[in-house]
């Protein structure tokens, strides 16, 4: 693991996950809420509570419930990303967390991905 500080700070969120019936009844009542994002890391950083991240293909596209979750994530003072691949990925969250590693050392870059993110 690259950055073991944050290993329990990046979470992964079961939705999608093939349950029975009863199963998904009792995530539910644990609070399982459809369209929240893949990946959450729950480090604040410049202003934002944690970074939500949705895990999607070169084209695949967010589903409604997605994009309600997304706005009600962002309303709550998080920031929201769409990362399609694991380059981005990895700019998007050593920018997030201000780790420099000769690759990723530009602020500006992080602008970049996330106005072109959706």
């Amino acid at each position: 693991m690259q950055f073991p500080e944050y290993a329990y700070m990046l979470i992964s969120v079961p939705n999608g996950v093939a349950t029975t019936a009863t199963q998904r009844r009792i995530l539910k009542a644990e609070g399982m809420v459809a369209g929240a994002s893949d990946l959450l890391l729950l480090v604040p950083r410049h202003g934002y509570g944690c970074l939500c991240i949705e895990m999607k293909t070169e084209k695949g596209r967010q589903r409604d419930s997605q994009v309600i979750w997304q706005r009600q994530a962002e309303k709550a003072g998080n920031l929201y990303v769409v990362v399609r691949n694991f380059d981005q990925f990895r700019a998007i969250v050593c920018n997030y967390l201000g780790i420099t590693d000769g690759i990723y050392a530009e602020r500006e870059h992080l602008k970049e991905i996330l106005n072109t993110n959706n």
